[in-house]
């Protein structure tokens, strides 16, 4: 059984897997029926009432079909909320299709169609937002700007922080406070459960793109949002028409990658740390986005994180040309999209995951983004300096422009 005085490492590892010893087993087995027997009409109807409406199958009722409700599904969902501190979670088949369940949970909540969104935020968040395919209204804006942004008939506000690319950080209780009971969705897939608890800020839902930390090795792509139990009910009620559950194989590589989480984040920002520092030197970066390289003057990474996290973005100093070579000259990176997992990663956001935002909204060509994985330090580093070697730093570079906490916007 759970215990309230546990620490995060030991949650992690112990997290939905109370049910295991009265299975007598002690691994999570994984449930790949995608139908189950029915132990009569009447309570195999209502128990298929309850999961398609948004509820949990009854005690007696059985699970019906798998596009409802899966038991290893459900585990992952369990260990997920415990470390959110939430009530519940949801579970997905994409962070994707986690994003448009949250958007239709709210807008068919009877208080308006009209979506707030605060820019940075991941390129196919901000390609769904503008795409209208949801039926929605979308108002961009900075994060000083959601109160007057915020209308009567608002049901939703949408953050990211630390944000998609560039790393900014978005005072998660003060869009609430500026929110006026507006329900607020934070994605916490850069932060992970390790740095970052939206909900214990005010938010109603903190939503990760599990395929990245959560699952850590690259091998399951899966969304998943805790929340209040309310708001699991109106998710799962999406979720149950649309078809968009997580596959039970998924679940059980995701609840075996949240056991180490913890420890993976934390040696996965150790190194990002040096690397940073050690970027800020080199002639041919002329910024460096990372969280804390200059303390907190904001004051957020004291009151709403535990950590700097594992991302960083640079900029070059020659431009698209050099943010090219780069990151095809890396032999240790992979030069891949994603995040969060045991490998590093380089990428292009403008050209990539970026290519369908808004031109006045996305990254400029000469940014790259990196992904810190567990390799050994030194090398990784040693990597990053043979690929900016290929594209050195102009002879008269431009002037240097002062980091902070958080990239301008």
């Amino acid at each position: 059984m759970r215990s309230s005085s546990w620490g995060l490492d030991s949650t992690a590892v112990h997290a939905g897997r109370e049910d295991l010893a009265g299975l007598g087993v002690h691994a999570p087995p994984i449930d790949l029926s995608t139908t189950n027997p029915l132990p009569d009409i009447d309570r195999g109807g209502d128990s298929y009432e309850s999961m398609a409406t948004g509820g949990r199958p009854l005690p007696d009722g059985g699970f019906v079909y798998a596009r409802l409700w899966n038991p290893t599904v459900a585990r992952f969902e369990s260990a997920l909320a415990e470390l959110e501190h939430a009530d519940a979670a949801v579970a997905f088949a994409s962070g994707m299709a986690a994003v448009t369940a949250a958007v239709l949970a709210a807008t068919s909540a009877g208080r308006g169609r009209h979506i707030v969104a605060v820019r940075p935020l991941y390129g196919g968040t901000d390609h769904l937002l503008a795409s209208g395919l949801l039926g929605t209204e979308i108002s961009y804006c900075d994060e000083g700007d959601v109160a007057a942004t915020v209308r009567r008939d608002t049901a939703l506000v949408i953050i990211e922080t630390p944000a998609n690319p560039t790393l900014e950080l978005v005072d998660i209780a003060a869009v609430v406070a500026q929110s006026d009971g507006v329900p607020v969705l934070v994605d916490n897939t850069f932060a992970t459960p390790v740095l970052q608890n939206p909900l214990d800020l005010g938010a109603a839902m903190s939503l990760h793109s599990a395929t990245k930390y959560i699952g850590g090795h690259g091998d399951a792509i899966a969304g998943v949002v805790a929340c209040s139990e309310e708001w699991a009910e109106a998710l799962r009620r999406v979720r149950a028409v649309t078809g968009g559950i997580l596959h039970p194989l998924g679940a059980y590589l995701l609840h075996r990658g949240i056991a180490t989480l913890p420890l993976r984040v934390r040696a996965q920002q150790s190194s990002a740390q040096r690397v940073a520092q050690w970027l800020r030197t080199h002639p041919s970066v002329s910024d460096v986005y990372y969280p804390g390289l200059d303390g907190d003057p904001r004051g957020l990474l004291h009151r709403q994180m535990r950590g700097t996290g594992a991302m960083i973005a640079i900029r070059l100093r020659g431009g698209f040309a050099a943010a090219s070579s780069v990151t095809t000259g890396v032999r240790l990176f992979t030069h891949a999209v994603s995040l969060g997992g045991i490998d590093s990663l380089i990428q292009h956001p403008a050209a990539l995951t970026h290519r369908p935002v808004a031109a006045d909204a996305k990254p400029s060509d000469d940014i790259v983004r990196l992904s810190i994985g567990l390799e050994d330090t030194d090398d990784l580093i040693a990597d990053l300096a043979q690929a900016l070697e290929s594209f050195p730093a102009p002879a008269e570079p431009d002037s240097r422009e002062p980091l902070a906490t958080t990239a301008a916007r």
